[in-house]
């Protein structure tokens, strides 16, 4: 396809929810606001690579990263009104996923 005919923002987009592990971790974000060991277990992520993705995501305006001043200190992650936004896609992802994607044996499903 032509460079020149892709909109820029959708462009943009694309290159966002295309880096690995964003598009998880965004749905995994979508049922509330999580600390960072509970994204890290439900990912299935390395620790330094959620680290990154989640400050990209800060970044972006997507995730907003709360400090609770307790002892011991407690951060929460959650989805900004720019990252609530993208529910809608995410869900029809989810629907097409369920309706034309099959398992591997070796992937195994969670539920």
């Amino acid at each position: 396809m032509n460079q020149s005919l892709l909109c820029p923002r959708f462009e943009k987009a694309m290159t966002i929810l295309s880096q690995r592990w964003t598009g998880l971790i965004i749905y995994q974000l979508l049922s509330g606001p999580q600390r960072f060991c509970t994204i890290e277990s439900s990912v299935a992520v390395s620790g330094r690579v959620l680290s990154e993705r989640l400050k990209d995501l800060e970044q972006q305006g997507i995730v907003k990263r709360e400090v609770f001043p307790e002892t011991p200190v407690r951060i929460e992650y959650s989805l900004t009104e720019k990252g609530l936004a993208m529910e809608p896609i995410l869900r029809q992802v989810e629907k097409w996923s369920q309706t034309w994607l099959e398992i591997d044996k070796s992937d195994g499903e969670k539920e």
